[in-house]
Order: structure tokens, then sequence, then C-alpha cells
């Protein structure tokens, strides 16, 4: 007879999941993916390290889950602040400023997110992830060439431009090598040339 798991083993299983998930953000929060070792992984999560392989086939199925998990939190914490807004400069203002002030204050993550060599099962989430945004910044861009409010452009080409500029502008900040920056001033900077670029009114 084939074993079921009952609602109580499941939610068990789930909650260890959960536990590893969670020791990895954190150790990738501190230290980067090199960080984030299986034995590192089962003593932040309190499991055994066997137990690991009971979730995950392997610790680069696991470091994709995390990246699936975080780069997802970040992409609908930009694409909620969009949707507040009104007006195509206003909303590719809103994704210049929440992205790049969120990933200056959780920097290595943001690093790990945008720069760290990874293994191709993490680099493929990687894309996948910065599609996200250029979907976002092509919308914003359509809506606003349709309203009258940017002038005519290739949505596409000019979305991926801006989000290359925006992770390429943030890379010296981010750098674990690096010297600590004022954000503000960079963020500003990096907005301005994203609106100037797509010929947004500057607000």
């Amino acid at each position: 007879m084939a074993y079921r798991p009952t609602a109580r083993t499941e939610a068990t299983r789930i909650a260890h999941r959960e536990r590893l998930l969670e020791a990895a953000r954190s150790l990738l929060a501190e230290g980067g993916y090199a960080a984030a070792s299986i034995s590192a992984l089962a003593a932040r999560a309190g499991v055994a390290t066997g137990s690991v392989y009971n979730h995950f086939t392997s610790k680069q199925e696991l470091l994709a889950a995390v990246f699936r998990h975080t780069a997802g939190h970040e992409l609908h914490a930009v694409r909620d602040a969009v949707h507040r807004e009104t007006g195509a400069g206003a909303q590719l203002r809103a994704l210049v400023e929440v992205f790049s002030y969120r990933a200056l204050k959780s920097q290595r993550t943001a690093w790990a997110l945008l720069a760290e060599r990874v293994d191709p099962q993490v680099e493929a989430e990687r894309v996948t992830y910065r599609r996200g945004y250029h979907s976002l910044a092509e919308e914003i861009i359509t809506a606003g060439m349709a309203a009258g409010e940017l002038p005519a452009q290739d949505p596409g080409l000019s979305a991926a431009a801006m989000i290359g500029a925006i992770s390429e502008a943030l890379l010296g900040p981010l750098s674990p090598v690096g010297e600590q920056t004022d954000a503000g001033p960079v963020v500003e900077a990096i907005t301005e040339l994203c609106l100037r670029a797509s010929g947004a009114r500057s607000l």
C-alpha cells in the first residue's frame, strides 16, 4: 500500500522547507551564495544536514528557489509602487527609485540578485527576474506613448536599456568591496537619466 502523507506530516514538511528557505535567505544577505553551504543551511535551520535533500535535490535547486522567492518579493514591491502612481513620468520615477533604494538598503542581497556569479540554474531565475522589470518598464512606456506623455520610441528596447542602466549604475555602490555611498544623490542621478532617456518630464 502506497504511503500517503497525513495533514500533520505535510504541515511538518512545509514548515521544514520554509525554515530552509528562510535560513538560505538570511545567509544570502550575510555572505552571498558562498555562505549558503548545505551544512550552514542545515545548522541555521536547525535540521539534520541529510534532511535538506528531502526537500531539494541539490544546493542549486534550493538556491534557485530562494532567488525566485526573494526576487519575486522585490518585483512585487516595485510593481505596487508603480501602480500607485499615475502618468508615465511618475511611474518611471517610482520604478527607478523604489528599485534603487531597496537595493541600496539591502546591499548584499541585491548584489547576489544582480551580479554575483551563480550556477546556470540560478542564472535562469535571474533572467526571468530581469524580464519582469523589462515588462513593467515596457508597460509604462507603451501607455505613456499612447497618452501622448512620451515621444515615439521602441518600448521594448527603451525598457531593456533602462533596466540595464539602473542595474549597471548600482553595481559600484552595491559591490562588497566598494565604498559606502550616499544613496540619495545616486538614486536621483539614475532617475533623472532614465527620465531624460525616455523623454519623460522630470517631476
